[in-house]
């Protein structure tokens, strides 16, 4: 097991000492203002302000510029949502894949004024910083920053780039080193594009989903997950479409060498190490999540503020059966807060 250095237990003290009672929505997104034009190498046209209304390249994204740049906006709506804290972390079309090596600037400038934000709002708010996926070396220098900003207690990455995900390869390499640093990790899909996909949404209807589930089955099948047992990742939209899968992935892990050949556990094993959010706007496929996942591995969220996003996150996890104690402390544990509730029954 790795030794967690004695900055990052210091950082986690301070973000114990800052972080508000109550339920912990995990799945929210910020960007400052100064970095609308998204890092380079963005095929997008960069995010703009139109009137108050943010949009990308010429796509209006149908929710105010404020919801996302403005901090004190930010932190009145988690309020208002009835949360104790809200992580905000960059929207999927920041994260720095497309020209990654000349992206250095642009990950360091989000980094620290994440970290100024959330250091600015009483407890409001816990950030999650964005790193390189390339290069393990550029990674582990910016995640070694990220453990000495206060409020700051992980990254957020894409599932899939240019068609790898993390059982292998530098990308696996990345979730060692934030693992071994004691930093959390949400994985949230990028909406990419296929000719299939091209109307109805269906980029992120459907492809968001298969993104994700790409990712979780390639830590399980390929053993990262019992390669790194100090790990704490979390997939969003209730892990995609991976709790309907994984009997079929179970079944063909017993009777293939292939599909066995990188991991010694079968899936279902494995997949109850991981983390999974709430945003699944079903509660029938959230009961088959709870199903599925480990009751302690349950985190709220919301996708705010997007027009995907869970509109009422609180009330949706209330009312199927998951308490608020228990939110709360999940979220503390995936987060490396000390847990200070016990979230007693009824999850």
């Amino acid at each position: 097991m790795n030794t967690v250095p004695e900055a990052v237990e210091e950082k986690k003290m301070v973000v114990t000492g800052d972080i508000r009672a109550g339920v912990i929505d995990v799945h929210a997104h910020w960007l400052p203002r100064g970095l609308l034009g998204l890092p380079p190498g963005s095929p997008l046209g960069g995010m703009n302000d139109r009137g108050g209304e943010l949009f990308l390249g010429d796509i209006p994204l149908s929710f105010p510029t404020a919801a996302i740049t403005d901090i004190e906006r930010v932190v009145a709506d988690t309020v208002k949502a009835g949360l104790g804290t809200r992580v905000i972390s960059a929207p999927p079309f920041a994260f720095p894949v497309h020209a990654p090596s000349e992206a250095d600037d642009y990950i360091a400038s989000y980094n620290e004024q994440l970290a100024r934000a959330v250091s600015s709002s009483d407890g409001a708010l816990v950030g999650l910083g964005l790193v390189r996926l390339d290069d393990v070396d550029a990674a582990r220098r910016e995640m070694a920053r990220l453990v000495a900003m206060e409020g700051v207690a992980g990254i957020a990455v894409p599932p899939v780039v240019r068609g790898r995900s993390y059982g292998e390869g530098v990308m696996r390499e990345v979730l060692a080193v934030a693992a071994e640093l004691g930093l959390a990790v949400l994985v949230h899909p990028m909406q990419l594009q296929r000719p299939e996909w091209g109307s109805h949404y269906l980029a992120n209807l459907i492809g968001n989903p298969v993104e994700t589930t790409t990712a979780v089955a390639s830590v399980l099948l390929g053993g990262t997950m019992e390669e790194l047992p100090d790990l704490r990742v979390c997939f969003v939209h209730g892990g995609g479409c991976a709790p309907s899968l994984l009997g079929r992935w179970e079944h063909g892990w017993r009777v293939r060498s292939d599909v066995r050949g990188g991991s010694s556990r079968p899936p279902a094993d494995m997949f109850a190490r991981l983390y999974f959010d709430t945003v699944t706007h079903d509660p029938e496929v959230l009961g088959l999540l709870r199903a599925r996942a480990s009751r302690d591995r349950i985190l709220c969220g919301s996708d705010y503020p997007f027009d995907m996003a869970q509109s009422d996150p609180v009330r949706f996890v209330l009312d199927n059966g998951i308490d608020a104690g228990t939110l709360e402390v999940n979220g503390r544990v995936f987060l490396g807060i000390q847990p200070v509730v016990d979230p007693g029954g009824g999850g």
